[in-house]
């Protein structure tokens, strides 16, 4: 009798050692987790990234003293892509298979823009972060691109890079990804996003020949006016003499940052000759908006937006379904070019007009 209730003891105990064992990796569904040096007490949120939509916000936490978060999702986090932001510089892409157990990040918040900071628990989001950094290095060109398209075990995450890469270029090699990801899961809702971006891409390309879009070149840039962060306002038109590279961008937008030391290159060589930038911001806010500005070291004064993301009029105006996307304008105030992208293209095309 003794011995069989030490027995049943024995096996409880190393029941409960089994059940304790398995710590945080015990809890059900999928959690987020991480620390970063230099974001205390600051707020993560973790939105759920579609193709040709405006992103969703699912849930937020905040990090405490030391920098650390756990977000959990009980029923698990879907099969997609995700963006999680930390305070108003962190951004980190996800790409989760739906079979994740814990994601943990580290790192210092300060290297983030550039994706500095190392992932375990999930190896589609290790190859996106790897990805984005040769992206910020331009050291990924369509070529590139194509490869992994080809080779990707993830067609969903290639769709996405294309989509995030070329924008509304490249229209064959977004083709391509898309029919891999049809192929892989023909019910799949970004497969349908995705379809619906190309095909409103051919509908524009086929109604406005000359261009790239609902612009074509030659003809009278479409004003904006809107106002600034400090609440002053500014008309493209009031820029006419100048030559003005029209800059649709983001402070949410990898490859708009990735970017802007492009720009911010042309402009200090030519911007006493006559050439300047006016930019639109698709930003939902105002504070993440000034705080990339300055980041960045946009110091040209024309910076405008209405705050309304993928709402905004602007993009509607000018036919911008993805970011960044630029536009070149004649001291006459037309049309030049439809979609300038890098130093090198913006130089090229901006000293045919000076």
């Amino acid at each position: 009798m003794t011995k069989n209730i030490l027995k049943l003891f024995t096996l409880a105990a190393i029941a409960i050692f089994i059940y304790s064992c398995g710590g945080e990796n015990s809890a059900p569904g999928t959690t987020i987790k991480g620390q970063f040096l230099n974001a205390p007490n600051t707020q993560v949120f973790i939105d759920r990234m579609y193709i040709g939509k405006a992103s969703e916000v699912l849930t937020s936490t905040s990090t405490d003293a030391n920098g650390s978060f756990s977000i959990n999702f009980p029923e698990g986090a879907d099969k997609g892509i995700y963006n999680m932001r930390i305070g108003s510089n962190g951004r980190i892409g996800m790409a989760l298979s739906g079979e994740e157990k814990v994601v943990e990040f580290t790192g210092d918040i300060k290297d983030v823009p550039r994706y500095g900071f190392e992932v375990t628990g999930s190896d589609d989001t290790k190859i996106l972060r790897d990805v984005i950094r040769e992206m910020i290095a331009r050291r990924f060109n369509s070529t590139n691109m194509q490869q992994f398209i080809d080779t990707t075990s993830n067609p969903e995450l290639g769709a996405f890079l294309a989509y995030m890469s070329m924008g509304n270029n490249g229209l064959d090699l977004q083709k391509k990804a898309l029919d891999k990801l049809q192929k892989a899961d023909p019910s799949s809702p970004t497969a349908a996003d995705y379809a619906s971006f190309i095909q409103a891409m051919e509908t524009k390309k086929q109604s406005a020949p000359g261009g790239s879009g609902p612009i074509s070149v030659g003809q009278p840039a479409p004003d904006i006016t809107l106002t600034a962060p400090d609440g002053k306002e500014y008309s493209l038109s009031d820029l006419k003499g100048k030559i003005v590279l029209l800059d649709f961008w983001a402070s949410w937008c990898r490859p708009c940052r990735a970017e802007n030391p492009n720009v911010v290159k042309v402009y200090e060589k030519y911007k006493n000759q006559g050439f300047t930038v006016f930019s639109v911001s698709l930003d939902g806010s105002k504070q993440r908006w000034e705080s990339a500005i300055e980041q960045d070291k946009l110091t040209w004064p024309y910076h405008v937006s209405d705050l309304k993301k993928w709402q905004s009029a602007p993009a509607a105006l000018y036919g911008v379904r993805s970011i960044p996307r630029a536009f070149l304008i004649d001291r006459d105030g037309n049309v030049a070019s439809t979609a300038v992208r890098g130093a090198a293209q913006i130089e090229a095309e901006l000293k045919k007009l000076l």
